[in-house]
């Protein structure tokens, strides 16, 4: 599982010196489908990794606003703080936290429960998801896309 984060870290550093080469009104401009902009999307996956990591550790969940991030690298630096709790928490799994249950509380206050494993692995295919809503808009942009092939990446 480790290496599958590895590759998303990877890719995601690559959108961010992507996202350097374009202007912060395109960065910002709100396109159709995923959170709605290049700056949004990066922050929304960011933004689940930790708060479904934190959940699983049983920490306070960062309650962070997207709109409290203005530039680029404010939301890389959210990314490498996150990175490294993600981290941890993968450097330290075992097999047992993989049917392990988390249990979430809806506003509705129902319950429901997740096993680790699976949130886990919800949030390797959610940001891969996401980075291929950015290509989308790479493309709209005439503008070549992040290349995110994991058989041609060198991510361990």
């Amino acid at each position: 599982m480790l290496d599958l984060f590895y590759y998303n870290w990877q890719v995601r550093d690559d959108w961010f010196q992507w996202c350097e080469n374009i202007s912060h009104e395109e960065l910002t401009f709100m396109r159709n489908g995923g959170m709605g902009s290049f700056l949004k999307t990066l922050f929304h996956v960011i933004d689940c990794e930790q708060l479904w990591i934190h959940q699983m550790q049983g920490t306070a969940v960062l309650k962070k606003e997207f709109n409290s991030f203005s530039t680029l690298e404010e939301v890389r630096e959210f990314s490498q703080s996150t990175r490294m709790i993600t981290k941890n928490c993968l450097m330290n799994w075992n097999k047992e936290q993989e049917d392990k249950l988390l249990y979430i509380t809806r506003k509705d206050g129902s319950v429901l429960s997740f096993p680790y494993g699976k949130v886990i692995r919800h949030l390797i295919s959610h940001e891969i998801h996401h980075i291929g809503q950015l290509s989308i808009w790479s493309r709209e942009l005439g503008l070549k896309p992040v290349n995110s092939d994991l058989i041609i990446r060198d991510y361990i």
